[in-house]
């Protein structure tokens, strides 16, 4: 995750705390800055809608097996122990859960930040209120487009409607909430409709995500932007981020699962903000790039651990029968240990590019539903081969 409003306009928010400041313990101990990874739970299978890109294959259907409450307050404990810092809960739905509004506010009593990542459709104005009061610290509601582009996202007419109403019950009482936005081929045309609407709506937080290989976003290789493509979403980011911080609008504008984003940042800063580049320079250097299985973790409905939430094709054991944390510090499996050390295994362009050091070889499930290797160049790189030193 790339905040670009820290690296061009140095406005910090919560998360700016653990992406850029120096590690002090090492990614090799399992750990960074003393604490465990932010850790993605996804809490259920179960969903009210059936989006076309959706990593964990989630459907409308009970689905047995799984953690029950008790076992998840057991997986909480655990995490406490461990100093995870963020909990968020995903799915599937989360809000399906019976025993969701229990689980979270019982994380917060162990000191974790709980935070949802939710469709959005399920936030009455009770429910909002509701999520405040136990102390949910962010509410990430996914829109891929305005209504027609979501709605077909979803396979669920009315679903933006019911998502909108659901951004306007949170910010109605206060509670911190921001839009998620999954970049690809058919709805890229929208990205300035969703920086209009986060300014006509007041909301302070969007996340542009990367599309990844991932669940039934696999079927979707061949939807993902071009490179060219790429390069001008940075660019309309870039300056929308700026405009706003120059009007005083306070607005968090992110990027997620794409880390050449923050190389290509700094050079176009180079050329079109100078003033910025030093800055955003400094802070790319100290992010490190790419840190699944190292600063993220994920969790499935089952109670697997897995390197983030669109690898889960990859596990390194279950929270019903070990501790999580000494899950992720075992180094007996050769892609968690990998992944904490990466460099030396990484292949093609990532293993020549000289921004390794700032990149740390972007993603690892893109490279692997492409060609079958964990270790090759992720194919979603849109920096050309003179930017990375290898022309």
């Amino acid at each position: 995750m790339i905040s670009v409003t820290k690296l061009l306009c140095g406005e910090s928010y919560f998360g700016d705390t653990l992406r850029y400041a120096a590690d002090t313990k090492g990614a090799k101990h399992g750990t960074t800055h003393g604490m465990g990874p932010v850790v993605v739970w996804n809490s259920t299978r179960t969903c009210n809608l059936k989006c076309i890109h959706c990593y964990a294959h989630a459907d409308a259907k009970k689905f047995e097996g799984e953690l029950t409450t008790e076992e998840a307050k057991k997986f909480i404990d655990d995490l406490a122990e461990f100093k995870v810092p963020v909990l968020l809960f995903s799915g599937g739905e989360p809000l399906i859960r019976p025993d969701f509004f229990e689980l979270a506010e019982y994380a917060a009593s162990k000191g974790i930040r709980p935070t949802i990542s939710t469709n959005g459709t399920l936030i009455d104005k009770e429910t909002a209120k509701r999520i405040k009061k136990i102390g949910v610290g962010y509410v990430g509601i996914s829109l891929d487009g305005l209504r027609e582009d979501n709605d077909n996202f979803r396979k669920h007419p009315g679903a933006f409607d019911a998502a909108l109403r659901g951004i306007r019950n949170c910010l109605e009482i206060g509670q911190r909430v921001g839009l998620r936005f999954t970049i690809n081929r058919h709805n890229i045309h929208a990205l300035n409709d969703i920086l209009d609407l986060i300014e006509e709506e007041g909301i302070p937080r969007v996340c542009f995500y990367h599309l990844v290989y991932s669940g039934r976003g696999s079927e979707m290789v061949k939807e993902d932007i071009t490179r060219e493509e790429a390069r001008a979403a940075m660019d309309l980011i870039m300056d929308r981020t700026i405009d706003f911080h120059r009007r005083g609008l306070q607005k968090e504008i992110l990027t997620v699962d794409n880390h050449c984003d923050a190389v290509y940042m700094y050079l176009r800063a180079k050329e079109k903000y100078p003033e910025l580049a030093d800055r955003a320079y400094e802070l790319m250097m100290t992010n490190g790039g790419n840190r699944t299985g190292i600063a993220i973790g994920d969790v499935d409905w089952y109670g697997n651990v897995h390197p983030d939430q669109f690898t889960q094709n990859h596990t390194f054991g279950n929270v019903k029968e070990r501790k999580f944390g000494e899950i992720w510090t075992d180094m007996s499996n050769p892609i968690l240990a990998g992944l904490k050390d990466r460099k030396p295994l990484l292949k093609g362009r990532c293993a020549k590019c000289k921004w390794l050091n700032v990149c740390n070889g972007n993603f690892r499930a893109r490279a692997e539903a492409v060609t079958g290797d964990f270790w090759e160049s992720d194919p979603a790189c849109y920096l050309t081969d003179e930017e990375i030193g290898i022309a």
